[in-house]
């Protein structure tokens, strides 16, 4: 396999990988890498290609053109080694209502061939998402959340290395959202490689790194920072005074090393763009003890990444609504 920047071996990669359903493009030209032992997140909004190119990594659909390599293999011809090594949690629930929690993550179980110790496994995947406790519930008994984390344990069940999890957090409140974060980094922790697609554009903030999909196209590959950085030209720093900024200032406030640009929020509120904020930050301080400005706050602001997203596509002139 090869290697990404990061020295780690790549998990996945794609080459020019497409995919057509009469005559429509679903999936369009896509090269990307998963380095070993990280997030992957793959945002877009529904529609823009994302389950299709999971199925198209899963051997599910065989590429139109283009190819990938995923565990070394070709996914179209996954040895029983790899596939046993693979988790797919689908974006549509498969659990069966009139089986208990137990009864259903054991049949899962079941089908990747776990030998018959496999009941200390099954009920360390249920501990993981905190549903050991509801196992003998039959799952139309339990809430739609639930279920979701009985879907997560049930590709957890086999202790696969590498996990493409579709949509997960569709459908969840957002408390439960980020649990389901918290559980994604724990498995990272571990040592596993997650694929994980949301049309939740803030999610981006948990991966290591982000791919941004529209209408089947790839925008972006960087990690969060290098997303905000593409978007906005630089880290953002937030002076406030405490009472208002004079514009006779900005001419020495645009000379302060490192300042890139600044943008007014309201009177009293600057939005500077800088080229690192923890460097620039102490210099800000300085600059206003010599022009006798007094500062309420000096701190890095970290745009949310929906703004991003949406800078991001403007960027390709593409419409935010699309």
């Amino acid at each position: 396999m090869a290697r990404s920047t990061n020295g780690n071996p790549d998990i996945v990669e794609t080459r020019n990988l497409t995919k057509e359903f009469s005559g429509d493009v679903a999936v369009n030209n896509l090269s990307f890498q998963v380095p070993a032992g990280q997030i992957f997140g793959l945002i877009g909004p529904s529609g823009c290609g994302k389950t299709t190119t999971v199925r198209l990594l899963t051997g599910v659909y065989r590429p139109t053109s283009g190819g990938s390599r995923v565990l070394g293999e070709d996914p179209q011809r996954f040895s029983q080694t790899a596939r046993s090594r693979i988790g797919y949690m689908l974006q549509h629930s498969v659990l069966y209502p009139d089986l208990t929690v137990w009864e259903n993550i054991n049949f899962a179980s079941a089908i990747y061939g776990i030998g018959p110790r496999r009941g200390k496994q099954l009920r360390r995947a249920l501990e993981f998402v905190e549903l050991d406790e509801h196992r003998h519930k039959a799952v139309n008994n339990i809430s739609g959340g639930m279920k979701r984390r009985l879907s997560l344990a049930a590709t957890l069940a086999h202790d696969p290395a590498l996990l493409f999890l579709d949509e997960p957090t569709a459908g969840v409140d957002p408390v439960l959202r980020r649990k389901f974060w918290d559980h994604f980094a724990r498995l990272r922790d571990e040592g596993r490689t997650l694929l994980v697609t949301t049309q939740y554009v803030g999610e981006a903030a948990y991966c290591d790194l982000v791919a941004v999909m529209q209408d089947g196209r790839l925008l972006f590959v960087d990690t969060p920072s290098g997303l905000r950085l593409q978007t906005y030209g630089g880290e953002l720093v937030d002076l406030r005074a405490t009472s208002y900024f004079d514009p006779a200032v900005f001419d020495s406030l645009v000379a302060v090393e490192g300042v890139r640009d600044i943008r007014r929020v309201d009177p009293s509120h600057l939005r500077l763009v800088v080229e690192d904020a923890g460097t620039v930050m102490p210099r800000l301080i300085e600059w206003s003890q010599a022009q006798g400005v007094g500062i309420q706050s000096v701190e890095e602001y970290q745009p949310p990444f929906d703004d991003v997203f949406v800078h991001l596509i403007e960027q390709q002139g593409i419409p935010a609504d699309a």
